[in-house]
């Protein structure tokens, strides 16, 4: 067996990259030529070569562990909530986004409702907070609806229903795309209804949709699935209303037929009374409407 130590025979630049192997530090391999120059030439003091080396390193290892928990996650595209144009939708309150990016309703395992028209940007904010919660070392799980409950319905034909659900309840943020968007299978709402039950005051989500909360029965297939789901996901919410055009089309609406341009606007949610059933309120966790 070879061992990791370096020859003493060697030169000590020569050890150290060495050392380095076996202390599997890539990055700093990389730089440290270039570190030693500027040592030699009086840029830099030998502390700030050692601090920028490990410096390097580090910035590595966390771009590297996000890059891995973003892939584990299934976020596939990277948004940031630097590249989100707030000035397109102005209805959209940025310092309200910019507060959930603080992630307190991740610790507080609340729901975010990112409501809006199609194009308006609740994936990419969605992405993005999931993104600032994965810099923030947690676990995060992106799907769209249709694709969850399409695992859910394999799991529950397999007999692996209970264990499929477990696994959907691991991360500490799940966020689940596109409610609304298609149809949602018979009994998709059940299966639905037992993850959120399943998650309910014990860990995140942020949901994004193009239907108003008074069009879930339809979603769903049953007036009384969409309550029982809302009784959960509004419990302890925050619901964000974005009202605007959509910005993948901004340079192609005048090619749109007339209706749908007007159409721009989703319906807003209509109230709704959570039944309580003697649950005890949850501190800190108020229901938000946007205005």
């Amino acid at each position: 067996m070879n061992s990791l130590l370096p020859d003493p025979t060697a030169s000590l630049l020569d050890r150290i990259k060495c050392s380095m192997v076996g202390l599997k530090m890539p990055r700093a391999i990389e730089v440290v030529d270039e570190c030693v120059s500027r040592l030699d030439r009086g840029e830099i003091t030998a502390l700030e070569a050692v601090e920028q080396l490990l410096l390097e390193e580090l910035t590595f290892r966390e771009e590297r562990r996000i890059r891995t928990a973003l892939r584990m996650g299934r976020v596939n595209t990277v948004k940031t909530l630097a590249g989100y144009d707030f000035s397109f939708q102005p209805s959209l309150d940025k310092a309200r986004i910019m507060a959930l990016a603080e992630l307190n309703f991740v610790a507080r395992s609340e729901v975010v409702h990112l409501l809006g028209p199609p194009g308006t940007g609740k994936s990419h904010l969605a992405s993005a907070l999931g993104l600032e919660a994965v810099k923030a070392g947690k676990s995060v799980s992106f799907i769209t609806l249709a694709d969850l409950i399409s695992a859910l319905a394999k799991a529950e034909r397999e007999g692996t229903l209970r264990e499929r659900l477990r696994f959907y309840c691991r991360p500490s943020l799940l966020i689940v795309d596109e409610i609304g968007y298609l149809p949602v299978i018979p009994g998709g709402g059940n299966l639905f209804f037992q993850l959120v039950n399943a998650r309910y005051e014990k860990g995140a989500m942020i949901l994004t949709s193009n239907r108003g909360f008074a069009e879930w029965g339809e979603i769903f297939g049953s007036p009384v699935v969409a309550t029982a789901l809302l009784d959960r996901l509004l419990h302890h919410a925050i619901v964000i209303q974005i009202d605007g055009s959509s910005y993948r089309l901004r340079c192609h609406a005048d090619l749109l037929p007339e209706h749908i341009r007007s159409n721009a606007q989703i319906s807003t949610p209509a109230p709704f009374e959570p039944r309580r059933r003697g649950r005890p309120s949850k501190q800190g966790g108020t229901t938000q409407t946007s205005n």
